[in-house]
């Protein structure tokens, strides 16, 4: 059993599972509504691209909650989670079913930003270079990391109801530490940059490191030295501490799952 062949089993059930067209359908829903609506509205493109990541990475607490629990959930149902404690190495399975669902996730992130993009480029009104918005999903996949190897582990032990509660309380608590929904786009201020302490709780990193990418573009174009050497300091902090909590989450994730026993049904 080798990582890669987990792996490769993992996306095969999860294309013939209903989580593929779900991640596609939102991906989509959310890239034309955003996209139309900042090609007409009267707010600076720019401010407006930023807008739409953080309202992005604020939903991938909520998002990666109902993906893992529904993905358990339907483990549990198929056979007592039988392709994840009975195989030769359950670091290697959950490792995988992790893996897979968080890829899932970068590939919805990147049609979702890619889908928004082209509706603005096609208005004439994109300010944002292709680098700019590769970093940027980048950012809100790097941010999502963490947020996966917990809600797995939520998923195992408390099953689907609790992981998306959680998921939910996330999702509140990021929109605060950008200042509330918007708040840059109405006000102009760089809201990523100046989200302090509150910005770097594990919830609130994916829609931060995303937004900082944009940011970060926009302060270049603003030709302020200051705030790009802000930007860029924050996404510095902000990369190594989400790194250093992807680490310690799938660790622990992995050494908990390897003495994990199913005692009930959860829902």
């Amino acid at each position: 059993m080798t990582f890669l062949r987990a792996l490769r089993c993992e996306f095969m059930r999860l294309l013939r599972s209903p989580l593929a067209p779900a991640h596609g359908v939102c991906a989509l829903a959310g890239g034309l509504a955003c996209g139309a609506y900042f090609a007409v509205a009267p707010w600076d493109p720019s401010m407006g691209a930023d807008a739409y990541v953080q309202l992005l990475g604020a939903m991938m607490p909520l998002m990666a909650g109902i993906v893992c629990g529904l993905s358990v959930e339907e483990e549990r149902r198929a056979g007592g989670l039988s392709n994840l404690t009975a195989v030769p190495s359950r670091r290697i399975a959950v490792a995988a079913k992790g893996s897979a669902l968080w890829l899932m996730g970068l590939l919805a992130l990147a049609l979702a930003v890619g889908i928004f993009a082209g509706i603005l480029a096609g208005a004439g009104r994109l300010a944002l270079g292709a680098g700019t918005l590769a970093l940027s999903v980048g950012g809100l996949a790097l941010g999502s990391a963490p947020l996966y190897a917990l809600m797995l582990a939520l998923s195992l032990r408390f099953g689907r109801n609790v992981t998306i509660g959680v998921g939910a309380a996330g999702l509140i608590l990021a929109f605060f530490s950008m200042g509330g929904l918007a708040h840059g786009l109405m006000t102009g201020e760089l809201t990523a940059v100046t989200s302090g302490l509150l910005g770097l709780e594990p919830f609130a990193l994916p829609a931060r490191l995303g937004s900082l990418a944009v940011e970060g573009a926009i302060a270049e174009a603003l030709g302020s030295a200051q705030a790009a050497s802000q930007v860029s300091a924050a996404a510095t902090d902000a990369s190594l501490l989400c790194a250093a909590l992807t680490l310690v989450a799938v660790a622990a994730l992995l050494a908990w799952f390897e003495r994990f026993e199913e005692g009930k049904t959860y829902v």
